[in-house]
């Protein structure tokens, strides 16, 4: 069962110098955090903040393209974590046919925050393999946490 998730946040992890994608169910009762790389983070965080940039950047390059072709992005899916590693892949509508295509999930999410297309993550991912530590650091958080750094 896939469950859908929007992205509340992308916050910087000062342990690894990464970010974090913060996802959550609209009942605020699940949570999913995906460490992403410093760029990865920030293509997200732009497309969560409305910024435009003055020329198109990788993101807005792929959806552009694929308005072009008239291909569609349907949804995203986090469809699996293996050796702490979580795959995605997007769904699209293409000529009639629907497509779907493997992809690291910081790339579906930013992508899919483009093309205005739903984020799913299948129900078992979170529930989470790193559930302990997970609560942990989300129980430390503080409003603040949220700013840009």
């Amino acid at each position: 069962m896939e469950i859908q998730l929007s992205v509340q946040g992308v916050l910087a992890d000062p342990t690894t110098e990464s970010h974090i994608v913060v996802l959550q169910d609209e009942t605020k009762l699940r949570t999913l955090p995906i460490w992403v790389g410093m760029s990865e983070g920030n293509a997200i965080r732009v497309a969560v903040e409305g910024i435009s940039a003055p020329r198109p950047l990788t993101h807005d390059l792929l959806r552009r393209m694929l308005d072009r072709l008239k291909a569609t992005v349907k949804k995203v899916v986090v469809n699996e974590l293996r050796e702490n590693t979580f795959y995605a892949t997007i769904h699209m509508e293409a000529d009639g046919r629907e497509l779907t295509i493997d992809a690291r999930p910081s790339d579906a999410i930013a992508l899919s925050l483009r093309s205005g297309a739903p984020i799913f993550a299948r129900q078992e991912l979170l529930a989470g393999s790193e559930a302990e530590r997970v609560q942990a650091w989300l129980e430390d958080l503080k409003p603040t946490d949220f700013e840009d750094r």
